[in-house]
């Protein structure tokens, strides 16, 4: 049964989705602002869920700008718990990348979102796991935002990504830094790489998050378009 509310503002509404991915179902949150062109499926990583502070706030912006979201959980709750112990299913990426790929492949299935265009938003390994599913996907998604990623682990899926690209990195996350640098060198979409100044690896500092969420809400605001008017 999905729990439908309505929602203030720029929100006309939300609910709860259970997405089938094989024998298992998967928890998300939809909010779709009235007039969406697009929608934008959340990637957590590094054993995050769509109740990420971060994640939620950036949503809250890229809907601001007139796009749809869905945050939803990569793994089951059998598997977070498997998880919280030995932290390897958030670095499957592969199994990340399928889940992503079937949440994908569900959205038709709903008729307020059939039309709309797709993007991709990433944080850590999620980052890697929504580079591979667009690769997986090609040109049915129009774009991928990156946020303290890692996609130098979406390995030789990299030169496969056909949508837009955007890798944003904190100026004094290092090693992070150079992994997304190598990265960048081995796609050949359109993309760009954005240094946060002054950011550390969770954008923890005084207005870092903030323009986390307004590139994010840029890029898809620009490259996000309906389907009816494609």
């Amino acid at each position: 049964m999905k729990t439908i509310t309505k929602t203030p503002a720029t929100e006309a509404v939300a609910r709860s989705v259970r997405i089938p991915v094989g024998r298992a179902h998967l928890d998300g949150e939809l909010k779709i602002p009235t007039g969406s062109t697009g929608i934008v499926l959340f990637a957590h990583g590094s054993g995050s869920s769509r109740f990420s502070p971060r994640n939620q706030f950036v949503a809250r912006v890229i809907r601001e700008s007139g796009n749809a979201t869905l945050l939803f959980d990569l793994l089951t709750h059998e598997e977070e718990v498997e998880d919280n112990v030995t932290s390897e299913l958030r670095f499957d990426i592969e199994l990340l990348a399928e889940r992503l790929v079937a949440a994908t492949r569900w959205l038709p299935s709903q008729p307020d979102l059939k039309q709309l265009g797709v993007g991709y938003f990433g944080s850590s390994t999620g980052g890697a796991a929504a580079l591979v599913a667009a690769a997986k996907l090609g040109s049915s998604i129009d774009a991928v935002v990156s946020r303290g990623g890692r996609p130098d682990l979406a390995g030789s899926s990299l030169p496969r990504v056909q949508a837009p690209t955007l890798l944003i990195v904190g100026e004094y996350d290092d090693v992070v830094i150079r992994l997304n640098e190598e990265a960048f060198a081995k796609m050949h979409c359109e993309k760009e790489l954005k240094i946060v100044p002054r950011a550390t690896h969770l954008f923890e500092e005084p207005g870092a998050l903030e323009d986390v969420a307004r590139m994010a809400a840029d890029w898809f605001q620009h490259h996000l378009h309906s389907r009816s008017s494609a």
